[in-house]
């Protein structure tokens, strides 16, 4: 774009060579490099003024084209359209932070900004003063462009051939210039744009029939865009190319010719053709971290915060003059310094995948728990790593003493407000700007009722996942007055919750009367092991494949003793060729209340009353359903004589050895342990029955005859569910709603013993009812969704799919103080992604790279990825930033 052909030239390829005392080559290279040469060398006034360009995807001859690919040619054609009103000096929110925003600048202007940037490390580390380095030099390479007229009179059409390029160097532009994924802006500060669109487009249309049969050839110098192709070893290779003999076809100009090693920057967005060996990312940000063992926790954290919009842009200037050596709560700055010079280095021209050991260093030195080798959790390294880099980097130097008022009898507002002023006056930096928010926190004393409200920051969210935070639990309730069968109740109770949580779900569920008590106990092998009596003890003793039964018990009889009934059968086997019987539990255990029950009849009586849900003959079922215990037993006992030969019914004398015969004995009633193993003294029908005297649990041994295991549904009797039944076939993943583990999050709840509450009305220690409001939300929202979970026992990672916003986070509903001053709607941006079980497993990080392209970040890896594949069950963290409206 320096030195138009003049009129009447007579060559069909005008060449205008180049000064070389005077550089008039146009170099495109980074916007933000450029920018902060220029921001300090000029002053506002004098900033060079520019034309912005935005990249589309162009045409050939009236046919839309991106990249066309065949076995002999390929072409990349796209459109440069000038915005309207955009003649400014660039200044433009966060242009320059994603890495798509170029600039064109004069030879000049470049070696003016090249001495600054070199001056600059000259002053960091020391050295000589500058020179143009063959290092330097060797950064810059050329390309040719062609450039057309489109109908559009603001517009310029660019195509790049294979043929007028290396095709090293032709690679290098299908990345740069693809406009297949996101936009690309082109600042123009060398002026030629202008130039040729008021002078000299009138001329070239008059030379031709068809705008599309004239094309001028332009050389553009690329510098500080060369990814691991280029040598540092001082040596060419083929980048720096001559240009090709047959660079120039039909009627064509070359502009700013030069065979030398000029350095021209366009457009950068990625491709299809984008590759995913290391190093090859070729745009600013898009660089790997290696890992160093086991270090994919810390990789995935820092390239979130890296790309955290006003986080770059404050890293990437002038950091250093608020860094705070004084602070004790800080580390002397040397943690900012090394996510500063960390940072920096992500986001140089052409940089290749970065090594940080020196951050990991100083990671390890101040905080033990990260050092050596073996995988850490992400969001506790971004929790150390947030407040490290706000004590490094607090700009209040001398923190003052702050009393907090009594709110009551004031606006919530107006206390919001002095808690914030107080919190700043101690606290300021970059991530009190960016990162922190308010909470409303209200406590309730469960006596008094005295309520204490406070306005506390909040650096990120974790919220819990309201899937896990429930339980499903199955438990059979059986009567204790032999009226209906055992009903197995499905109940959902707290996760974390207690016995009474239990009680009262079951209660609701089984339609339990008012003058109805349960009473929970826990079944294993055919007996009771030990009854849920304490309200508080926790459910998490209570495992997925036990089995649990819960008595239903009149509350009238409460001070009654209990009696229960375990069963045994005799059993045939074979054993080493023999036929042996023995004795064999079986059956759940029933339960009553010994009450007007006073000898071995009573207890006769009771135990069939308890076994009529479970008879499988109709003629043997009872008529009389009276709760009546002295009717039941009435019938029952004359039932009983009237079948039994023996006038006595229970305590038939057995055999001369002993042994009473299965198939001719009635039921036969023992004392027994709790295990039901020793067998004590028989009880007999009219003998008294010590333990009914006196309060306690009498436990009861019932020997089944034959007959009886043939009239009763032992299969029935013998049945009690799991409390969780985890079935072989895979279930279906949870899913979840972020707004719904919002509401979790947000939702009242009572402090755990733990953590008692001194309430300063009753002077005591009390388990209080604890709220958590939004009050004032950050620009950058940090939410940890709480996927791992730990107890005494064992730790487990929750897989539950979370489905989150990518596009509109709208928190306006959850938000408890209002201003209308900002937005309550948030933009994912970043994703810290945990693969596999807990304590292993491996990180990676999704990362929004502007202009609607999402790339991963898999340690040194860089590759772009579909916006489908963002919303996955291992999402860790997500970062969220604020949409203006």
């Amino acid at each position: 774009m320096v030195g138009l052909p003049s009129e009447g030239s007579s060559d069909s390829t005008h060449r205008v060579d180049s000064d070389n005392n005077n550089d008039q080559r146009v170099y495109f290279v980074p916007f933000r490099w450029w920018k902060d040469a220029q921001d300090s060398t000029l002053g506002e006034s004098d900033a060079k003024r520019g034309i912005l360009y935005t990249a589309t995807p162009g045409t050939s001859y009236g046919c839309p084209m991106k990249l066309i690919n065949n076995i002999f040619n390929s072409d990349l054609v796209f459109n440069l359209r000038k915005e309207e009103d955009s003649l400014h000096n660039g200044k433009n929110g966060e242009v320059g932070v994603s890495g798509r925003d170029y600039a064109l600048v004069p030879g000049e202007i470049w070696l003016q900004a090249l001495k600054w940037h070199s001056d600059a490390k000259v002053v960091a580390k020391g050295g000589k003063s500058f020179s143009a380095a063959e290092d330097d030099m060797a950064d810059v390479y050329p390309l040719q462009l062609r450039l057309s007229i489109p109908r559009e009179t603001n517009s310029l059409g660019v195509k790049i051939s294979k043929k007028d390029n290396a095709a090293e160097l032709f690679r290098r532009a299908c990345k740069i210039f693809s406009v297949d994924s996101e936009q690309l802006h082109i600042w123009d500060f060398s002026g030629q744009t202008t130039l040729y669109f008021v002078n000299e487009r009138n001329r070239f249309l008059k030379d031709c029939q068809r705008q599309s049969d004239w094309e001028i050839l332009l050389e553009l110098q690329v510098y500080g865009l060369s990814d691991s192709m280029k040598r540092r070893e001082g040596k060419k290779d083929e980048m720096s190319v001559q240009n090709p003999a047959n660079c120039s076809s039909g009627a064509s100009t070359l502009i700013n010719g030069c065979n030398g090693t000029g350095n021209s920057n366009f457009i950068y967005t990625n491709s299809s053709t984008f590759c995913e060996r290391s190093g090859e990312a070729g745009s600013l940000g898009l660089t790997g971290l290696q890992n160093l063992g086991n270090t994919c926790f810390m990789n995935s954290a820092i390239q979130c915060l890296a790309h955290t919009p006003k986080m770059v842009d404050y890293f990437l200037g002038d950091y250093s003059r608020e860094i705070n050596h004084d602070n004790p709560l800080g580390m002397n700055g040397e943690i900012a310094s090394a996510f500063g010079d960390l940072l920096r280095k992500l986001w140089a021209p052409g940089a290749t995948p970065v090594a940080p050991r020196t951050f990991k260093s100083k990671l390890s030195r101040f905080a033990p728990q990260f050092s050596g080798f073996n995988q850490h959790d992400s969001q506790e390294l971004l929790a150390f790593l947030l407040d490290g880099l706000h004590e490094d980097l607090n700009r209040v130097k001398s923190k003052p003493y702050v009393e907090v008022k009594d709110g009551e009898g004031r606006q919530d507002e107006e206390v919001a407000d002095e808690y914030w002023q107080n919190h700043l006056a101690r606290n300021d930096s970059i991530i009190v700007d960016v990162c922190q928010g308010q909470f409303k926190s209200t406590l309730v004393c469960p006596e008094c009722k005295k309520v204490s409200i406070t306005f506390d920051p909040f650096m990120y969210l974790s919220l819990p996942l309201p899937s896990t935070t429930l339980r499903t639990m199955t438990v059979a309730v059986i009567s204790t007055n032999g009226t209906s069968q055992p009903s197995p109740f499905t109940i959902t109770v707290p996760k974390s919750g207690k016995f009474e949580d239990l009680i009262q779900a079951l209660s609701v569920a089984c339609s339990l009367g008012a003058d109805e008590t349960l009473l929970v106990a826990e079944i294993y092998n055919n007996r009771i092991i030990r009854y849920l009596e304490e309200p508080a003890d926790s459910l998490s003793l209570i495992r997925d494949d036990d089995r649990l039964v819960a008595y239903r018990l009149n509350k009238d009889t409460k001070k009654a003793p209990l009696v229960v009934f375990m069963h045994q059968q005799m059993e045939e086997k074979y054993i080493h060729g023999k036929l042996t019987s023995s004795w064999k539990t079986f059956g759940i255990p029933l339960v009553a209340r010994l009450s007007n029950v006073v000898n071995g009849s009573d207890i006769h009586g009771l135990y069939l009353k308890l076994l009529n849900p479970f008879q499988t003959q109709a003629e043997e079922v009872l008529d009389d359903r009276d709760t009546s215990e002295t009717t039941a037993v009435a019938d029952i006992s004359q039932k009983e004589h009237a079948s039994s030969p023996v006038s006595n019914g229970v305590g038939k004398p057995p055999d001369a050895n002993g042994v009473v015969s299965p198939s001719e004995a009635e039921l036969q009633f023992y004392g027994t342990d709790e295990k039901g193993i020793v067998k004590e003294s028989q009880i007999i029908m009219d003998e008294a029955i010590p333990a009914a005297r006196g309060p306690g649990r009498l436990h009861v041994l019932a020997s089944w005859p034959e007959k009886y295991v043939k009239q009763y549904d032992i299969q029935l009797l013998s049945s009690l569910p799991q409390i969780f039944k985890s079935c072989l076939v895979k279930r279906p993943q949870e899913s979840v709603s972020l707004y719904n583990c919002l509401q979790a999050f947000l939702m009242e709840e009572p402090l755990g013993p733990e953590d008692m509450w001194y309430c300063p009305g009753c002077k005591e220690h009390r388990q209080a009812s604890k709220k958590l409001d939004l009050w004032r939300l950050p620009e950058i929202l940090v939410i940890h969704l709480k996927r791992f979970s730990y107890n005494r026992f064992l730790k487990n990672k929750l897989e539950t799919y979370v489905d989150f916003p990518i596009e509109n986070l709208d928190l306006s509903n959850h938000i408890g103080y209002r201003n209308g001053e900002s937005s309550n709607r948030y933009m994912l941006y970043a994703v810290s992604n945990h693969y596999g079980s807990m304590g292993s497993g491996h990180y990676t990080a999704f990362v929004h790279h502007g202009g609607g392209r999402w790339y991963e970040f898999d340690d040194s890896h860089v590759y772009p990825i579909t916006l489908e594949k963002i919303k996955t069950s291992a999402a860790y963290l997500l970062f969220y930033r604020r949409v203006v409206e």
